[in-house]
């Protein structure tokens, strides 16, 4: 049975080609320099501000039955930045390399749908592309929200 936290892990240990850096929790960076791009972000909670999602994520649902395994579902955002909106022709120029770091991703995760048996069940991914903030800059990116299904 592997932890919430040895998941988060893995998910940072993903190897994304083309990804400069992939950042665990304990290594978020306050604000990213454009050597540091693109970058993944583990995000285990949404900021309060502004999230990330149009519907509010069902994170953390207990789900445990009389007698049989007891479970819990995560959401979690693994949130890939780009480039700066300010930087380069704007969207025009970082459409591209963005679209081709989504198919990468997602054949990293199909590798390793599991996270190295750290879910119970293969995870479920949706993406979400467009702007995001981070510090005091918005990036161009994609969300990628993650639910798990582990042991308790």
């Amino acid at each position: 049975m592997a932890t919430f936290r040895a998941a988060l892990s893995n998910l940072s240990a993903l190897r994304v080609t083309g990804v400069q850096n992939s950042y665990d929790i304990d290594e978020l960076p306050k604000s990213l320099a454009p050597p540091q791009l693109p970058a993944l972000l583990a995000m285990p909670i949404e900021p309060s501000a502004s999230s990330l999602f149009k519907e509010p994520a069902a994170g953390l649902q207990t789900v445990s039955f009389s007698g049989a395994a007891k479970t819990v579902q995560y959401a979690v955002t693994h949130l890939l930045l780009v480039a700066p909106t300010d930087s380069g022709l704007g969207i025009h120029s970082h459409l591209p390399p963005l679209i081709a770091l989504i198919d990468s991703y997602m054949a990293a995760v199909a590798a390793d749908v599991t996270l190295g048996n750290a879910l119970l069940e293969p995870t479920r991914v949706s993406v979400d592309p467009g702007v995001f903030p981070h510090d005091k800059r918005e990036f161009y990116g994609c969300a990628f929200r993650h639910v798990w299904l582990m042991e308790m």
